[in-house]
């Protein structure tokens, strides 16, 4: 049976597939040849070591976290609309948590996902002050709910608090 040729970025797909569902532990050659059905030979073909392949899933999660709220900002609707839904694609996204999961204990993760966090920042702060909110803590407390609330339960429960937070914020305007 032909196997078949795997690619540099569907070993960064998979990587990021497996950060999801198994942690930063996944992030290996061989757990990750186990996974896709080939050799630890085809990883190395790809990478010099697992720090470089580690370092592509980070870059990979990064670019689509950016290309995410570049996307938001050309969106169609009023500054509550997008920011709602900002909000909801920010809760629902798995590889957010892991990413977080790892960004704990490497710091080219943590690093990656601070500079995500203040792009997310400087984004929902302009929604914030298209509807007349300037203050900058605003913002702050709302991607901080983002970051925080889905580690106290489900995606739905984490939504409805995020969509809470931001009627509370609007009223006090």
């Amino acid at each position: 049976m032909k196997r078949q040729r795997l690619s540099r970025q569907s070993w960064v797909d998979a990587g990021l597939k497996a950060l999801v569902a198994k942690g930063p532990t996944a992030l290996a050659a061989e757990p990750l040849a186990r996974d896709l059905g080939t050799t630890k030979g085809s990883f190395y073909w790809h990478f010099k070591d697992v720090p470089e392949f580690q370092k592509a899933v980070i870059q990979k999660w990064q670019s689509k976290a950016f290309a995410n709220v570049v996307d938001a900002l050309s969106e169609d609707g009023s500054p509550e609309e997008r920011l709602r839904r900002f909000g909801k694609q920010v809760v629902t996204n798995r590889q957010d948590f892991a990413m977080r999961t790892w960004a704990r204990s490497d710091k080219a993760a943590a690093k990656a996902v601070s500079q995500v966090d203040a792009e997310r920042l400087t984004y929902m702060a302009n929604l914030l002050g298209q509807l007349g909110i300037r203050n900058e803590d605003f913002a702050r407390s709302c991607l901080g709910a983002l970051i925080g609330l889905p580690e106290l339960g489900s995606k739905t429960s984490a939504l409805t608090s995020f969509e809470a937070l931001i009627d509370l914020v609007l009223a006090l305007k």
